[in-house]
Order: C-alpha cells, then sequence, then structure tokens
C-alpha cells in the first residue's frame, strides 16, 4: 500500500487534467472498474467543466472535485497535499508539468503520468529525485503506452530468461491506431528541443549514480530486416528504450550485462522507406516555428479518434530475447493503444500505486521497478495479454 495511509489524505487518487481528451478515457475507467471505497477526484483549472464530467460518469461515480492550474504553484501543492497518489495528463509536461512533480515530491504524495517527453524526465530526476527519496514519493513517468507495454514487457521476457548471465532484448512494435491533438503537439516539441533534450541526458548523467560492476544499454539499431519476425526494423526514436535501460540499471535480475533495442517492424519495404521519409520530413519541419504552428494547427490538443475508430485500433509488440543458452518469444498486445489502453494502463498503475503491495522504493523509479509484478498482473486482468509465443 502507499506509504500515505487512507486516513492521512482525503482521496486516494486524484486525477489532474481529467477534462482533456485521454483525461475524460481514465475517468470513465475508473468510474467503470474502481474497487469499493475507492475516494477519487477529478482535477483541472476549469470548475464548470469538472462538474459537467462528473455529472456524465455512471450512476453510483461521485468523485471529488479539485481546481488547480499549473501557472498557480500554490494550487498544484493544495491538490497534492490531498492526494495518496496524484495522476496527470496535462503535456506537454516540459511546458506544464514541473510544479506538480515539485509539489508531489515535497509532499510525499505519488505522481504517475503520460509523459513520453525524454528531457522532461531527466529535468524532474535531477531536480526532484532526491527530495522524492527524502519524502518516500514514487514518481514513476510514462504511465501509458509510452512506455508500459515496453517496460512491462521487457521486464516479463527477462523473467523467462536464465538468472545471472549477460540478457539482450529486442522489441518490435507494431500497430494500428490514431492519435490526438495532445499528442501530436508533445511529438512536435520534442523534435524541436534536440538541444536541450541532448543537454538535460548530460545533465542527468552527471547525477546519476554510475552502476557498479553491472552494465545496462539501450543503443539505436540499425534498420535491417528482422527475419526472427519477418518483418523490417525501424529503430524508434521514443522514450521507451530509455525507461528499459533504468528498469533494467535497477534491477538485478536483467543480469551483469544487459542490452535492449526497440522497432518498428514493418511488413512491406516501401512502407518502411516513406515511413522513414515521412519521420525525416516531419523532424525537418518541427525546427521551422512556421511550419511548426501548420503543422500543430491540422490537430488540436482536446481532439482524437472518435469510438469507432478506437475500437478498431491495436497494438502488439514482439520481444525476443536471449542469454545462457536461451531464447524466447514474447508479446504484449491489446486495443487501441493511444487512448483506450493507455487510459487503462494509467489508470490501473494509479490504483496498483493506492492500494498493492509493492516494493519499497522511492524517487524517480520506472513502471518496471515500482510494480512490475502486480502491475502485469493488473493489466492482465484488465484484458491486456501478456505470452510467452515460443523458447528455444
Amino acid at each position: 500500500m502507499s506509504r500515505l495511509s487512507g486516513s492521512d489524505r482525503p482521496y486516494d487518487i486524484v486525477l489532474f487534467g481529467a477534462t482533456g481528451f485521454v483525461g475524460v478515457l481514465t475517468a470513465e475507467y475508473l468510474a467503470a472498474h474502481a474497487p469499493e471505497g475507492l475516494r477519487w477526484a477529478v482535477a483541472g483549472r476549469g470548475k464548470a467543466k469538472l462538474e459537467a464530467l462528473r455529472a456524465s460518469l455512471p450512476e453510483g461515480s461521485e468523485p471529488g472535485v479539485l481546481v488547480a492550474d499549473v501557472a498557480d504553484p500554490a494550487s498544484l501543492r493544495r491538490l497534492a497535499e490531498q492526494a495518496r497518489v496524484v495522476a496527470s495528463t496535462v503535456g506537454p509536461y516540459v511546458k506544464y508539468g514541473e510544479d506538480l512533480v515539485a509539489a508531489c515530491a515535497d509532499t510525499g504524495a505519488d505522481y504517475l503520468d503520460l509523459c513520453g517527453e525524454p528531457e522532461f524526465v531527466d529535468l524532474t530526476y535531477v531536480r526532484h529525485d532526491a527530495r522524492a527519496r527524502e519524502t518516500g514519493a514514487r514518481l514513476v513517468h510514462a504511465c501509458g503506452f509510452d512506455s508500459v507495454p515496453h517496460d512491462l514487457g521487457a521486464y516479463f521476457t527477462v523473467r523467462q530468461l536464465p538468472e545471472g548471465v549477460p540478457l539482450t532484448v529486442d522489441a518490435y512494435v507494431t500497430a494500428d491506431a490514431a492519435f490526438s491533438g495532445g499528442t501530436f503537439a508533445s511529438a512536435l516539441g520534442q523534435f524541436a528541443r534536440g538541444r536541450q533534450m541532448a543537454a538535460a541526458a548530460r545533465d542527468r548523467a552527471r547525477h546519476e549514480p554510475r552502476l557498479m560492476g553491472r552494465r545496462a544499454l539501450a543503443p539505436t539499431g540499425v534498420p535491417r530486416f528482422a527475419g526472427e519476425v519477418g518483418a523490417w526494423a525501424l529503430p524508434l526514436p521514443t522514450i521507451d528504450p530509455q525507461i528499459v535501460k533504468r528498469s533494467a540499471r535497477a534491477l538485478e535480475r536483467y543480469g551483469p550485462d544487459f542490452r535492449y533495442r526497440h522497432y518498428a517492424a514493418v511488413r512491406r519495404l516501401p512502407v518502411a522507406v516513406g515511413g522513414v521519409a515521412a519521420m525525416g520530413a516531419l523532424f525537418t519541419a518541427a525546427q521551422l516555428p512556421p511550419a511548426r504552428r501548420w503543422l500543430s494547427d491540422r490537430i488540436k490538443p482536446g481532439e482524437g479518434p472518435g469510438p469507432q475508430k478506437r475500437a478498431k485500433s491495436w497494438f502488439s509488440v514482439r520481444f525476443v530475447g536471449e542469454g545462457g543458452g536461451r531464447r524466447v518469444f514474447t508479446e504484449v498486445s491489446g486495443g487501441d493503444p493511444g487512448y483506450g489502453e493507455t487510459a487503462k494502463m494509467f489508470a490501473e498503475s494509479a490504483l496498483c500505486l493506492a492500494f498493492d503491495e509493492l516494493p519499497e522504493t522511492a524517487g524517480q523509479v520506472t513502471t518496471a521497478v515500482a510494480m512490475g509484478d502486480a502491475l502485469t498482473e493488473r493489466l492482465r486482468a484488465a484484458g491486456i495479454t501478456f505470452r510467452v509465443a515460443a523458447t528455444r
């Protein structure tokens, strides 16, 4: 259970940014799947919108309503003081997120978000990890499609391999899904902040303790045909490899020498070539403010795919793990990755932090480190597949 007992604070979970696209989906999931006695609240800057959201939830769902604004740090501290777990959907996080992390670290509230922004994760480590360790707060970033399937999938794969030997895991992602305006805005922001991202990574490296007697790497792979999955493998420039590497640094179960690589799996070569070209064009356009503004206007924050599109969407992450003379093929799969399943992963992560028996951790930690087995079982029960496909 969270270090904060149920009587310490009025709410077990506070969902901040509840009226945004993913926030609404998360609130609906919590309303439908909340355990009996869950004390939770929806939070944001607009009281009328929050009350309208509460009224739209199924009968019997009566979350509290808390008003807080990212432009008012005092309101964020008041929010954190009322919660055992704060779950934030308010991004881009590098622009809007740090004061809430600071409030949680200082008050001892557990914090989780949907951040896929490496710069933000590195900045919050340098600025708030030490304080969170003092207060017992757990700061868990990337609790959606970035990076739960990949982090827990690598953890699940490692557990199928021998202990105490060098291990390698390659992940191959396929999906059919659309994205929201908020996700698109966050991606554009990252592409435009390459220098700041690199500077934050260097600063983190100066502060992070050196790993002694073990090694954990997540090198960028090269495009290639991956015969083990029958597809072209394209390196994915996402936060996921960094999250997996940090889990491997923290957990000795990953062995004395661990390597992880992260790819998109594409069946047809022309599609693979087109994908590389499109990514390069988007990255180039993001460097130019007029082009970036034009792209941002194509999909506004708060917009996203409708129920019919989400119902048809799916994802699969296949892992190939090797070590100690053993080779294992595993898979994590589910429905709509960006929204339906992200809301599920996010809500279940919050419930896991609030109620499950978990390892003693504090500071900035990953989902695998903070919640590994417990969250894996929660997600399995909620319909996300973790399976061993084959072993050799």
